[in-house]
């Protein structure tokens, strides 16, 4: 029987972006991954905009967990000799009137401090794009490419050995005072840490946190002569794959939901893109897939009241490539140093109250 220091479930964003955090301290990790291939991890664009919402505030947390970011992909970068984060501007199209000057006269105390260049009645012409209002110019985000990352971080660690593409059996875990073992991969691991996503809704010791499934597609289009050197964003994001293609998303989808794509989603999105570009373009591929959301919009961190050799590293909905790899670094403290905290918006302690009144919690709290 082997023993590792952290056994993972999931190797989507999160549990890659913790499972290399964990292991360039020097741990052993083991982890489980069914690899489906349309993920929602592998579906996402990707996108890093630190403005966003329709308040067009700026996102949480952004001085810390930006650079946090920008230094884990650009890591990744050299590691693998490949680019992957592209830095370009966002241009925010106005919808309306109403909207352009309700930002405007926000703009006068400067709410977005370095982030917003631009806040004018007529951003400087793109050939092909729609701006009859105007609109903001966001620096120092940009998008990731998040499935050739993935992809890259996965085959390097099937061939090393320590990621086993199969689905995992929660009833063969069983804990210890000193650990876990899981019975068919004969292993033993001094903690846990449930990082499967939306997945995670049918795992029997975080099922009582309010997580909840969110569908979300994307198009993949060819539009030859639209400008790929920025990410658009006008009620969708348009963001470029190169030689004239570009990825359009994203939609939001509450429970029920139908599975797969959708002929609504294929309506929506391109009426979308209608609105931002005068260039006729094709659908070349629709893509589907589910988020992990939390009601409070912020991921879940932090040990199982329970079971302290069990965590979980979970819900980044639609924000996971801006905020997984700082939140993996602070859960590596976390976890590795008793002195250390988490932040108390991501703390899964602000849900406790959910555990002691579920049915589950009995069975875990002696």
């Amino acid at each position: 029987m082997t023993t590792y220091d952290y056994l993972l479930i999931g190797h989507g964003l999160a549990g890659a972006t913790l499972a290399h955090t964990l292991r360039r301290r020097g741990r052993t990790v083991l982890v489980y991954d069914p690899g489906h291939p349309n993920s929602a991890s592998k579906v996402a664009a990707g996108l890093i905009n630190p403005v966003a919402g329709k308040r067009f505030a700026l996102a949480w947390k952004i001085d810390e967990l930006l650079p946090a970011a920008t230094a884990f992909y650009q890591a990744m970068e050299q590691h693998y000799g490949e680019t992957f984060f592209i830095q370009a501007p966002i241009q925010k199209l106005f919808s309306s009137v109403a909207e352009q000057n309700t930002v405007v006269a926000r703009s006068a105390d400067a709410p977005w401090r370095h982030y917003v260049t631009e806040v004018t009645g007529a951003l400087p012409p793109l050939a092909g794009v729609r701006q009859e209002f105007g609109g903001i110019q966001i620096q120092h985000g940009g998008y990731v490419r998040l499935r050739e990352l993935l992809a890259m971080l996965a085959q390097e660690a099937l061939a090393q050995g320590w990621l086993r593409q199969e689905v995992f059996e929660w009833s063969q875990l069983v804990f210890d005072a000193d650990g876990a073992t899981y019975a068919p991969g004969q292993v033993r691991a001094r903690q846990v840490v449930c990082c499967e996503g939306v997945g995670a809704v049918q795992n029997p010791y975080f099922n009582w946190l309010p997580l909840t499934p969110n569908q979300g597609e994307v198009l993949d289009v060819a539009c030859p002569g639209l400008p790929d050197g920025q990410v658009l964003n006008k009620g969708a994001y348009v963001v470029p794959l190169g030689e004239g293609h570009f990825r359009v998303g994203a939609t939001y989808r509450w429970p029920p939901f139908a599975e797969g794509i959708t002929p609504e989603a294929t309506a929506e999105l391109s009426q979308r893109l209608a609105d931002m570009t005068t260039l006729p373009f094709t659908i070349t591929a629709q893509r589907a897939g589910v988020r992990p959301a939390v009601r409070d919009r912020k991921p879940l961190l932090g040990r199982h009241p329970g079971l302290p050799i069990l965590s979980i590293f979970n819900g980044f909905g639609s924000k996971g490539v801006l905020l997984a790899p700082g939140l993996a670094d602070q859960l590596a403290n976390y976890l590795e140093n008793s002195a250390s905290d988490l932040w108390p918006e991501v703390n899964i302690s602000r849900y406790h109250a959910l555990y002691k009144a579920a049915p589950v919690a009995a069975a875990f709290s002696s």
